[in-house]
């Protein structure tokens, strides 16, 4: 079997909690007792999971470089790869429906940025093409810290087709747009809805704004940035939907 590794405490503790079995082992920098490290390592030592003390060196060195806050993961490579045909089970039982849909955000960070907040504010489901646009990776499990292992990531081949087949399931289509007239506060975001969000510096496809129900902006500052980022406006969207639902911590 095909073997990733996943890195941070977060995103290890993910995968503790909901993938277990997927674990080979665990790497951790010799010495570290503080109380996260404890409750992690007695969690892996109770679901059986091998755990080995190593120099932050021959981290490092596992790690290629990357950044790995003193853990590294080895787990079988993730067979959890969603469609658009498993789109009408994912919200078959979610009602109503909040989704998060990427036209083409190709920055790794940013895809995990937008799953950690789409994860915090409850989203059934983050929608994304498959062909230029970021996928599941490394760098994205760990700035998700954890948040790709709750919310189910869909790769689609044609973003067109699946949105114009969620309007038909009766779900709402809110494209951000910063020259749209409506504001996202003058909306109802109650009922079923994708927000869809376009890809850094360039915005959302012209095919993709087409085919919008709606198109709105974020109100801002005169005299202010441009825009936001993508992972900051899809919080600034996700939550606004969060707070019109009605929801408390």
């Amino acid at each position: 079997m095909a073997e990733e590794l996943i890195r941070g405490w977060h995103a290890v503790a993910a995968v503790l909690e909901y993938e277990p079995e997927r674990l080979r082992g665990l790497w951790v920098e010799r010495g570290r007792h503080d109380a996260r490290a404890r409750a992690l390592l007695d969690q892996a030592a109770d679901l059986g999971v091998p755990v080995y003390p190593v120099d932050r060196a021959e981290l490092d060195r596992s790690s290629g470089g990357a950044r790995h806050q003193g853990i590294v993961a080895r787990v079988v490579a993730s067979q959890r790869v969603y469609g658009e045909a498993d789109l009408p089970a994912l919200l078959a039982a979610k009602e109503p429906a909040l989704l998060l849909v990427l036209d083409g955000v190709q920055d790794p960070h940013n895809l995990g940025a937008c799953l950690r907040g789409a994860a915090a504010a409850g989203v059934h489901a983050v929608i994304a093409p498959a062909d230029r646009a970021a996928g599941l990776n490394a760098t994205v499990r760990k700035v998700a810290s954890g948040a790709a292992e709750i919310v189910p990531f869909v790769q689609v081949t044609n973003l067109a087709r699946t949105l114009r087949s969620l309007q038909e399931q009766g779900v709402w289509i809110v494209g951000a747009a910063g020259e749209a007239e409506a504001s996202l506060y003058e909306i109802d975001l109650s009922v079923p809805t994708a927000i869809v969000l376009g890809a850094e510096e360039k915005g959302l496809r012209r095919l993709t704004r087409e085919i919008c129900d709606r198109l709105v902006r974020i109100p801002m500052a005169e005299n202010s940035v441009e825009s936001l980022n993508v992972s900051v406006a899809a919080g600034v969207f996700l939550f606004e939907a969060r707070r019109q639902r009605g929801a408390s911590a």
